[in-house]
Order: structure tokens, then C-alpha cells, then sequence
């Protein structure tokens, strides 16, 4: 029985990108294999809700023929296997004319195939996303068998057509729905669309062309980089026989910092100084993500102003980077001794 990818992500039929976006994420999260209690049934299910939900053409099409709800339906026709199909009286219909590419949603032929995409999550310092880092994650995954080069075969042996699609790579199948019976072609199982199997299976990897298990991904955090972004590391994730690596994911978690925040390229600090420094101005030393600088203060004419220090902020582009904008903010004494009270009696006695 077909998927209802809305029950998957446990969203209604009218739920915005963002609302699908956002129950994916969670349950990406939830179930990943490689968690505690990860369910790696159900994220493949919701890896592929997302994958036509978050796409205006494949869920347009998928909620029009994709599940059987309403009054006439498909009643759980599930197109997700078939590339094209014949009608039962003898006329020829291409299935991405009719349904406006409705194959190629689900990788039909004259779309490569692919395999899994995985998504992960990463926690970086604060100091760690302005400047970049270099992380090393362990993923268990499907990667192509290292004996075989993924192609299946045992090393020394060929690859042979296949009997059961006559080395076609699909194989015709009769359904019935609304329209008829119809002979429907979908990619064959015995040689997983390739059109060719192995004369003697790989002995590692019995024929499959991949292997699960353990490994170590080198992941490049690029400078700059804000919480919540997610990086795309090309042909990273799940291998597949006869098509195409997934792609990895890597959405990363920024620690906030007690003495930085960001706003765009520029980081913004502050700078607690006494009634005195701020009359009288002066020199000070200020923490920066570079190590501590030392600023000049002039005589303040407000108790908040701002010193922008060029070239301490954010990288961006060739060798650019924002500034660091530092609030210098008067902090009254929190105990007053008699000798500082006639002063300050003086002071106020002078106009000031």
C-alpha cells in the first residue's frame, strides 16, 4: 500500500513549505540511524515524503494521483515504481504527458537513479562559525563495496545480460485502475534497472554493489556561516547499485557567546567603562575574536556610543571581513565614598 506522505510528516494536506520543512527536520532528527532509538525504516519514509512535499510540481502531482483520497481516486494505485505505461486497447500513452512528469518525480527512466540522502546536525562555537572549522563525523551508511568497485561482481568475473528483463533494465507489468488495465514498466528487480547481473556475486558484498557500515566524513564548516544553515556535501550519502550516491546534509547549531553577537558581517561587543574614562576619555583594552586590541576613547558626550574597529568582524569574499562595533556604555559606582561625594558636589557646583 502507497505511502499517504502527509501521515508521514504528520502534517495536513494544506501545510505550508515551511510547515513541511520544519516536520521533516524533527523527524529526520527523531529517527536517523544513527541516533539513539533511530528508526531507519521510518526516516527513509519521511526522507521521501519531504523529498515530493517540498517540491510545487511533484506534490501538485502527487496530490492529484499519488494517494487515494476523496471520491475517485487511484483506491492505493501506486504510480512510484512505473516510467510509462500502454493503454489496455492498444494505444500508446507516455505517463509524463499525462501526469506532467510524474515519473521523473520518482526517478523513472531517462532519470539517473539515486540513492538515499542523509541529513545531520552539527554544533559549532560561536568563534567557530566566524572563522570556519574542520569536523570529523562517523556515518553508517551504504557506500560502494571497496571488493567490487560497486558494480557487484566478484573480482575476475563479468556481468551478463539479465534473463529476466532481457537486459532492457524494466520489465512490464498489467495494473488495473480507473482508466483500465494497463501494462505498466518499471525498473527490473533482478538487476535493479541496469540490465546486466553479475556472473558470480561479489563474495563481500553478495551482489549488491554496496556494503553498510561505519565510516569516518571529513566536513569543511566554511567562515561565515550562520545557525541554522545547511550544507550540501555532493554524492556523500546513501550508494545504490546501478545509480548515484545521495547527497549528505549538514545543518549546523551555533553556541551563542556571552561577550559577541552577530549582525550580518559585523560582530557587536561592549565596553563597560567608569564616569571618570568617560569625561576625561582615554585608552582601553578590548577582547576581540582575534585576541585583545586596545581602543581610544575621547571625551563621551552621551553615556552609549559606539567605536567601530575596521576588520574584526565576520570573513566574507577574498580577504574581506565586517567590523567589530564596540558599545562603550558608562557604568555608575555601586558605592560612593565621602571624598568622591565633594568632588562630584564641585562638579555639579561647576555646571557639569
Amino acid at each position: 500500500m502507497a505511502l499517504d506522505y502527509y501521515q508521514v510528516l504528520g502534517v495536513e494536506r494544506s501545510a505550508s513549505k515551511d510547515d513541511i520543512k520544519k516536520a521533516f527536520r524533527t523527524l529526520a532528527h527523531k529517527y536517523h540511524p544513527d541516533k539513539p532509538g533511530g528508526d531507519e525504516k521510518k526516516f527513509k519514509e519521511v526522507s521521501e515524503a519531504y523529498a515530493v512535499l517540498s517540491d510545487d510540481k511533484k506534490r501538485a502531482a502527487y496530490d492529484a494521483y499519488g494517494s487515494a483520497h476523496g471520491g475517485g481516486g487511484f483506491d492505493g494505485f501506486d504510480f512510484s515504481q512505473f516510467s510509462g505505461f500502454q493503454g489496455a486497447h492498444g494505444f500508446n500513452v507516455n505517463i509524463d504527458d499525462l501526469f506532467g512528469g510524474f515519473s521523473d518525480m520518482f526517478g523513472g527512466k531517462g532519470r539517473e537513479r539515486r540513492g538515499r540522502d542523509i541529513s545531520i546536525d552539527l554544533q559549532l562555537s560561536f568563534r567557530e562559525s566566524v572563522f570556519g572549522a574542520e569536523r570529523t563525523v562517523t556515518l553508517t551508511r551504504d557506500t560502494a563495496c571497496a571488493r567490487c568497485s560497486g558494480n557487484g561482481a566478484e573480482p575476475g568475473s563479468k556481468l551478463v545480460t539479465c534473463a529476466t528483463c532481457s537486459g532492457k533494465g524494466t520489465v512490464i507489468e498489467s495494473q488495473r485502475s480507473p482508466f483500465g488495465v494497463f501494462s505498466l514498466s518499471r525498473a527490473c528487480g533482478s538487476c535493479s534497472g541496469r540490465g546486466t547481473i553479475p556472473e558470480k556475486p561479489c563474495t563481500a558484498c553478495a551482489g549488491r554493489g554496496v556494503t553498510r557500515g561505519k565510516g569516518d566524513v571529513h566536513v569543511r564548516i566554511p567562515a561565515g556561516i550562520e545557525d541554522g544553515q545547511t550544507i550540501r556535501m555532493s554524492k556523500y550519502g546513501e550508494a545504490l547499485l546501478g545509480g548515484a550516491p545521495g547527497d549528505l546534509y549538514v545543518t549546523v547549531h551555533v553556541v551563542a557567546d556571552p561577550a559577541f553577537r552577530r549582525e550580518g558581517y559585523h560582530l557587536i561587543t561592549e565596553l563597560p567603562i567608569k564616569i571618570t574614562d568617560a569625561l576625561l576619555g582615554g585608552t582601553h583594552t578590548v577582547a576581540t575574536l582575534d585576541g585583545p586590541t586596545t581602543i581610544d576613547i575621547e571625551p563621551m558626550k552621551s553615556t552609549d556610543e559606539l567605536v567601530r574597529i575596521k576588520g574584526k568582524g565576520v570573513p566574507h569574499g577574498a580577504g574581506r571581513r565586517g567590523d567589530l562595533v564596540v558599545r562603550v556604555r558608562v557604568v555608575l559606582p555601586e558605592k560612593r565614598s565621602k571624598g568622591a561625594m565633594e568632588l562630584l558636589k564641585k562638579l555639579r557646583d561647576e555646571g557639569m
